[in-house]
């Protein structure tokens, strides 16, 4: 069987999908396949309800069933989750009363089977202009109710903050008072404004360079407070300087969705560990290519997770923001899910010749647990859009 895919141009081309899911894919998952050389965590999307009213500003909607399950996925395969983060839609439709009660479930979801989880603490249910105070005090919310949920929190970048102040001295200052009042050392998020154009000139200034300065002295200042940082600027070269430069015992959590595998791999000076949005649809590919790290083969390692790169690039194509779209496609198309429907309706979000892409690239890559069902979705949408596939 074939199926007839639109190129970048619309034109229609003949794609033959494999017959068989990798051999990853068939492999049992158990309990003691812990990953033990690097922390994965794997940034997690959430299940809509598909029946839903998606309007933009309607309060989300979740399967929560298909939602949590996803969660036991990731664990099953020695990931940690990375909760109601930016792959999750946070401020781009899963509105904060929504994230609070996704936190608490995937907690407790978490508690059932020692799986690990981090969740994301932001400032994302204020509403209009504020200050530095009601920012703090936004933060403190948040940071409490992750805090009470037994997950480790992740301080994620603020879009009020970033418009409320340019001087690195306000950062400094806000982001110690949250990390002297954490219970435990938490993992600092700095989100590159490719991923979201609101935090333009975060850590108080445009120049990348000056904005590290500021951002190493609030971990040096605070460092028995911080697990480690995540980095996602997509610049391999700023990662690695930066990684370099982290007090002992602070960890670098790679968000590079473009350069992971060498950054993972590391060199003589270290390596990055993992928090990912991509590792949300390559959860099994990673665990395969991390275990290869565990048994010391670097070689192998790479000509696991290497292919995967080019995948990767797709889903984080400008405009970046909706890569979840991708994410959400695949899957659906690996049958983690019934539908093929995003909060907000951000489905709608990239084009069918990218969806299309990304569909083959996984396809390639033999991430389908069942490539006659992923066809026959790939078909469907296809059809919806009009393609005689």
């Amino acid at each position: 069987m074939t199926l007839r895919l639109p190129d970048v141009s619309g034109r229609l081309r003949a794609y033959t999908p494999r017959s068989e899911p990798a051999p990853f894919l068939t492999r049992r998952s158990r309990s003691s396949d812990h990953l033990l050389s690097r922390t994965v965590f794997a940034a997690a999307h959430v299940v809509s309800d598909p029946c839903a009213d998606p309007s933009p500003g309607a309060p989300a909607v979740l399967d929560w069933d298909a939602t949590l399950a996803f969660r036991h996925h990731l664990w099953s395969h020695g990931l940690a989750v990375a909760e109601a983060m930016d792959t999750a839609q946070r401020g781009m439709g899963l509105d904060w009363s929504t994230a609070a009660e996704l936190i608490r479930r995937s907690a407790a979801a978490a508690r059932s089977v020692g799986g690990r989880i981090a969740s994301g603490v932001g400032t994302d249910h204020l509403t209009g202009p504020a200050g530095l105070a009601a920012i703090r005090q936004a933060y403190e919310e948040q940071l409490a109710i992750v805090e009470e949920a037994g997950a480790q929190p992740i301080l994620m970048a603020s879009r009020a903050l970033a418009a409320a102040t340019r001087a690195p001295e306000d950062y400094l200052h806000l982001y110690g008072e949250l990390l002297r009042q954490a219970r435990e050392p938490v993992i600092l998020h700095w989100l590159g404004p490719m991923f979201d154009p609101a935090l333009h000139g975060y850590w108080g200034s445009s120049d990348v360079s000056r904005a590290t300065t500021t951002f190493l002295q609030l971990v040096a200042d605070h460092a028995d407070k911080v697990d480690g940082v995540k980095i996602s600027l997509l610049d391999a070269g700023r990662e690695i300087a930066l990684r370099r430069r982290l007090p002992s015992g602070v960890r670098c959590y790679t968000g590079d969705d473009f350069h992971y595998p060498e950054l993972i791999a590391g060199d003589e000076h270290g390596f990055s560990h993992a928090l990912l949005g991509v590792f949300d649809p390559l959860a099994p590919l990673a665990a395969h290519a991390v275990h290869a790290l565990d048994a010391g083969d670097t070689e192998e390692f790479h000509s696991r997770l290497d292919p995967s790169v080019d995948l990767s690039r797709l889903l984080f194509e400008p405009p970046t923001r909706y890569y979840k779209t991708g994410v959400v496609l695949l899957a659906w198309l690996a049958g983690h899910q019934s539908h093929f429907a995003m909060v907000s309706g951000l489905q709608s979000a990239r084009s069918l010749p990218h969806l299309a892409r990304a569909y083959e690239g996984a396809d390639t890559l033999g991430l389908f647990p069942d490539p006659d069902r992923a066809e026959a979705r790939m078909r469907s949408l296809l059809t919806v859009y009009g393609v005689d596939a």
